[in-house]
């Protein structure tokens, strides 16, 4: 991975979520197990069939590098014509976020129930929502795995988060490398996977870096890789106009706001038909307030329709980034505002949890699993 990267860090676990690959989780009193944790499992899900997985899941951790110093976040002067004064928050017509039933943490929690580092973790992290992974390119299940989710969420009428995480060349190589063999067959995937989207609203983080740590790509293969994010964007709005896709806009310490937007925008997050706006921080830690400001910029530089606004992970920026550009499960860090729909502040959509505290960038356990002593100086 890259030192710029916002993200996963490493494969397997991606911002922290369940792994919709559908294969046990073991742990450890201090580790979890091997698998990583990114998508979600969905093995226990009542609702759709959950088959397994047909090839072996591929840990990627969560993304949390911070950018060079090199990298700086400039902010432009906002557009006299979108300013975000001037934009109210986005409403929602559902009550909150849905919380899915199975994941690492809560595998841990239930094998451990005398750990003395038990409560905190339980109260403090498993007991909100997170992001729901899908990380692995298995077309014949993928389907049915995102339906499960997305049914479930339905039935109690709350939103889920999803994040597809297959683009070809994924993570430049890094510790989260994988994803589909080529874009053809990533746009199947992408297809089946928004036939599982359902008609009820559902919130998608799409493909976390691919556009803000697309240097590493030729001019030619950036192209290739953002005609087919916009393509992304417009088929799963096509096949649930209630879900609301949003882009990788990478994070307030990375690139500047103009250069994110210009890359966004060729990417299709400026047309209605496919974005809802963009996405900051995914496994990262810089602050809240610094990633308003940042996206709010990003937003002013990339134009298009009023109604687009951004979400922010917040599952880990309670103490902001570390200095010295730090991003393997650095020390002193802390979680960040709760998930919610409802921030407050205009052109904001959401903070969202969409790597899952506790679950490691490759330093305090195995990439992408849940470490528990991490969560619990994180919760504490």
């Amino acid at each position: 991975m890259v030192a710029a990267a916002s993200v996963v860090a490493a494969v397997g676990t991606v911002t922290g979520l369940l792994t919709a690959l559908g294969a046990d989780h073991g742990g450890g009193a201090d580790r979890a197990g091997p698998q990583a944790s990114r998508s979600v499992r969905l093995d226990a899900l009542p609702v759709s069939p959950s088959p397994s997985s047909t090839s072996s899941p591929s840990a990627e951790p969560s993304r949390s590098a911070s950018p060079p110093p090199t990298a700086r976040r400039a902010t432009p002067t906002p557009s006299p014509k979108r300013t975000s004064a001037q934009q109210e928050p986005r409403p929602t017509t559902v009550t909150g976020l849905y919380r899915h039933p199975d994941s690492q943490v809560l595998d841990w929690i239930r094998a451990h129930p005398g750990d003395p580092r038990q409560d905190v973790i339980a109260a403090r992290i498993a007991g909100h929502p997170a992001a729901v992974w899908f990380t692995d390119h298995t077309p014949a299940t993928i389907t049915a795995r995102v339906r499960a989710v997305t049914s479930a969420g339905a039935a109690q009428g709350r939103v889920p988060v999803l994040v597809p995480y297959a683009i070809p060349d994924r993570d430049c190589g890094g510790h989260s490398e994988g994803g589909a063999p080529d874009l053809g067959a990533y746009d199947a995937w992408i297809d089946r996977f928004a036939a599982g989207l359902g008609s009820d609203e559902v919130i998608v983080v799409l493909e976390p870096d691919s556009v803000a740590q697309s240097e590493c790509l030729s001019a030619g293969e950036r192209a290739d890789r953002f005609a087919s994010l916009a393509r992304a964007g417009r088929v799963m709005k096509g096949a649930d106009p209630a879900a609301r896709v949003y882009y990788d806009a990478g994070h307030s310490g990375w690139h500047a706001p103009a250069k994110q937007a210009a890359w966004l925008k060729q990417a299709g997050a400026a047309s209605a038909a496919s974005s809802d706006g963009v996405f900051s921080n995914v496994s990262n830690f810089h602050t809240t307030a610094d990633e308003v400001a940042y996206d709010r910029a990003v937003l002013d530089s990339l134009g298009g329709p009023s109604g687009l606004g951004a979400v922010i992970d917040t599952s880990r920026n309670g103490n902001g980034a570390p200095p010295g550009g730090q991003w393997c499960d650095p020390a002193g860090r802390k979680l960040g505002r709760a998930p919610t729909l409802t921030t407050g502040m205009g052109r904001i959509d959401a903070y969202l949890w969409i790597k899952l505290p506790g679950e490691s960038d490759g330093c305090r356990g195995e990439p992408g699993t849940f470490t528990p002593s991490y969560a619990y100086d994180l919760a504490r």
